[in-house]
C-alpha cells in the first residue's frame, strides 16, 4: 500500500517525500485549470521538473489524451527510473496514473489531488482508467502510486459546485460505515464543514477497505453505493451540453438506491427520510430523461454486474452496507420515479 500524507503545507509534503529518493527525471502533469490555480502553490518545490499541461475536463479522459501524454514521455526520453507527479482532480489522476502505469510497463507516479473528490476518493485505492465508447472508466488497471500527497489548501481554489461534487463521497463514506460521523456531518451546511477532519476520516476509512480488499472481490464493493445508478446518469450526460459532475450523479444515485434499500427493508423510513432530506438540501435536482432506455442500457453494462444480474451495494441501516444485492429493472425505475417525486 502506498503512503498517503495529509498536511496544510503542500510544499513541505512534496520536499519531504522527494528528499527520500532520486529519480532520473521528473515530470509534472497538470491540466489547464490546475496549471493556473494550483501549480503556482507548489512550483517552488519542483524547480528541476518538466511540465506538461493537457486540456481540462472529463471529455479529455480518453485514448487521444493518453496518446499525447505517452508521446511527451517518449520525447522527454523518460526511462523506467523517472517520476510523474500528477497535479489535478480525479479525472487527471485517473488518466495521468493510467499513462504512468502503462508507459514502459510502469514508472513511478505521485498523486497530488487538488479537488475534494480526488482527495477523499479517486486518489486512494489504485484504480486508474479512462472512458471508452461513452462508458465511464471502461479501460483501466489497478496500480498504486508511490505516494498520495494531500493538502486542504487546494480546496480554497475550487468553485462551490466542484466542492459540492466531492462532498458526495464524504457523505457516502459516513452512510456506509460511520453513523456517528454522519450525525455530525448532517448538522452542518456544505460551507461549514470541518474539512481537515473529514479528509482524514475519509482517507483512513477508504485505505482500510482497500488494504482488506485491494482487487474489489468483497468488502471494497461497499464503496460502490450510489454508483450503479449514479454512474449511469453521469455517463448518459457525458457528451451532452448538460453534463453533470460526478458527485452530483452519485448524490442522485445514493438517494435512489437508498429508496431501493428501504424497499428491501434494509433501511428504516426515518433513516431514508434523514438521507433524502440532507441530500436534497445540498444538491439541486438533476432532470432525468423522459425515456430511460439509454439509462437502462448503461446500468446493464455496470462493471459490478454478474451475467444478467444487476448487483448493488446498499446501506443496511445508516453506518453499515451490504454488497452484491440483486436489484431488478423495475426497482431501479421505481427508485428514479421516487427521486423525481422528492424534488416536485
Amino acid at each position: 500500500m502506498s503512503q498517503v500524507k495529509i498536511a496544510a503545507n503542500p510544499n513541505e509534503l512534496i520536499r519531504g517525500f522527494l528528499s527520500r529518493k532520486s529519480w532520473s527525471k521528473k515530470v509534472v502533469l497538470t491540466d489547464s485549470n490546475t496549471h493556473r490555480f494550483c501549480w503556482p502553490l507548489i512550483k517552488e518545490s519542483l524547480p528541476d521538473s518538466e511540465l506538461l499541461v493537457v486540456p481540462a475536463g472529463e471529455e479529455q479522459k480518453n485514448l487521444e489524451t493518453c496518446k499525447l501524454v505517452w508521446e511527451y514521455f517518449t520525447q522527454q526520453q523518460l526511462d523506467r527510473h523517472a517520476l510523474v507527479l500528477v497535479l489535478g482532480g480525479g479525472v487527471l489522476g485517473d488518466l495521468g496514473g493510467f499513462c504512468a502505469a502503462t508507459y514502459k510497463r510502469g514508472i513511478d507516479f505521485i498523486l497530488i489531488p487538488t479537488t475534494l473528490l480526488a482527495q477523499v476518493d479517486a486518489s486512494v485505492g489504485g484504480k486508474l482508467g479512462i472512458d471508452f465508447l461513452n462508458f465511464k472508466n471502461h479501460i483501466g488497471v489497478f496500480c498504486e502510486p508511490v505516494a498520495t500527497l494531500i493538502s486542504p489548501v487546494f480546496l480554497k481554489t475550487l468553485p462551490e459546485r466542484e466542492l459540492r461534487s466531492g462532498f458526495a463521497e464524504v457523505i457516502k463514506h459516513c452512510l456506509i460505515a460511520d453513523r456517528t460521523m454522519w450525525n455530525t456531518l448532517r448538522k452542518k451546511s456544505l460551507q461549514n464543514q470541518d474539512w481537515e477532519t473529514l479528509l482524514g476520516h475519509s482517507v483512513d476509512f477508504k485505505r482500510g477497505v482497500v488494504v482488506t480488499d485491494p482487487k474489489e472481490k468483497g468488502l471494497r464493493k461497499i464503496l460502490n453505493f450510489g454508483h450503479t445508478i449514479g454512474h449511469a446518469v453521469e455517463s448518459y450526460f457525458l457528451n451532452s451540453e448538460h453534463r453533470i459532475f460526478h458527485g452530483e450523479a452519485i448524490a442522485l444515485g445514493m438517494l435512489a438506491e437508498s429508496w431501493i434499500a428501504f424497499n428491501k427493508n434494509m433501511l428504516k423510513k426515518a433513516e431514508l427520510e434523514d438521507i433524502v432530506g440532507y441530500l436534497k438540501q445540498v444538491y439541486p435536482v438533476i432532470p432525468l430523461p423522459a425515456k430511460r432506455d439509454g439509462l437502462t442500457e448503461l446500468i446493464t453494462q455496470d462493471k459490478k454486474n454478474k451475467g444478467s444480474k444487476i448487483l448493488m451495494a446498499l446501506p443496511e441501516g445508516i453506518g453499515k452496507a451490504r454488497w452484491d444485492v440483486e436489484v431488478s429493472s423495475e426497482e431501479i425505475n421505481a427508485s428514479l420515479d421516487y427521486y423525481q417525486s422528492v424534488y416536485t
